[in-house]
């Protein structure tokens, strides 16, 4: 089969600055035994893959897979090519991702993913509960892939923010940080997130003038993303615009590389970094300002 991308065949377009990043369940329907297609299914519950999956679809544990054994950091540009090799990607596949919660480790991994420069990169708009809700197929089958020589580029941290820039951008009046966590987060209501002990800070609150604005905001009720005209007045009301210089911050990034990406591939603001290092970092760090 082919890899056909024209929007035709993608999620009707909504106005996003770049719709060839949305396929349809449709889309994938068509190309479940395409071989310059791999699915990866990307969950925040990492027990969803074996209940059932897309045919074909591989699973990342972002618990697992992509995190430094002993760094609280990414795996490196070896272990990264070392994966997409292991399952039978080349530098050529298209890489659809999805998951669960509106696609929210799926844009974790998109964000990762594009940092070590895979070109042909697409989310499966609506992501897992779309698929289960349209009653498409789903396996337990666990795909074996023949393995590849990928060959991945050294990641561009410029889509990564740290520590100091957030701090050394706290008076900068051309910054925009996003608060993407829950209202009770925000205001320091919520200190610890029940089941995920590992995510604690020992303060609660939020990064002096961060807006709060919380990820789920940018998707309907069935997962997919809201139209552009409804995300640019979701954003534009609090003053995050093309111009700014944005970073978007959770708790440990991933929420907030769901907004990077709406800002980034569906609105195409030109300067968004993603904080990975978020609460968890923030909330334990000696000094660092916080508001409630």
């Amino acid at each position: 089969m082919s890899t056909d991308t024209t929007t035709s065949s993608m999620t009707p377009a909504s106005g996003y600055a770049h719709p060839e990043m949305l396929v349809d369940t449709e889309w994938v329907a068509q190309h479940l035994n395409d071989r310059d297609v791999r699915l990866i299914e990307a969950d925040e519950d990492v027990l969803l893959y074996e209940i059932g999956h897309i045919p074909g679809a591989v699973k990342l544990d972002w618990h697992v897979d992509v995190q430094d054994k002993l760094n609280r950091d990414f795996i490196n540009q070896q272990e990264f090519e070392q994966l997409m090799s292991h399952w039978g990607i080349t530098n050529n596949t298209t890489i659809v991702l999805y998951g669960d919660k509106n696609n929210w480790y799926a844009c974790y991994s998109f964000w990762l993913f594009n940092m070590y420069g895979h070109q042909s990169l697409k989310i499966m708009n609506g992501g897992r509960t779309r698929w289960e809700n349209e009653k498409r197929p789903t396996t337990k089958a666990v795909p074996h892939y023949e393995a590849t020589s990928y060959h991945a580029q050294a990641m561009n941290e410029t889509l990564r923010a740290f520590r100091d820039d957030v701090l050394g951008g706290l008076k900068n009046p051309e910054r925009r940080l996003i608060d993407v966590r829950s209202q009770q987060e925000y205001s320091g209501e919520l200190l610890h997130m029940v089941n995920y002990p590992q995510e604690g800070a020992q303060r609660g609150g939020h990064i002096p003038g961060a807006k709060s604005i919380p990820w789920a905001t940018a998707a309907n009720t069935d997962g997919t993303f809201k139209s552009a005209e409804e995300l640019r007045q979701i954003y534009g009301s609090k003053d995050i615009t093309p111009d700014k210089d944005v970073i978007s911050y959770c708790r440990i990034g991933e929420r907030s590389a769901h907004t990077w990406f709406v800002l980034t591939q569906l609105l195409g603001y030109p300067r968004v970094r993603n904080y990975d290092g978020s609460w968890t970092e923030w909330g334990n760090v000696v000094r660092a300002p916080i508001e409630k």
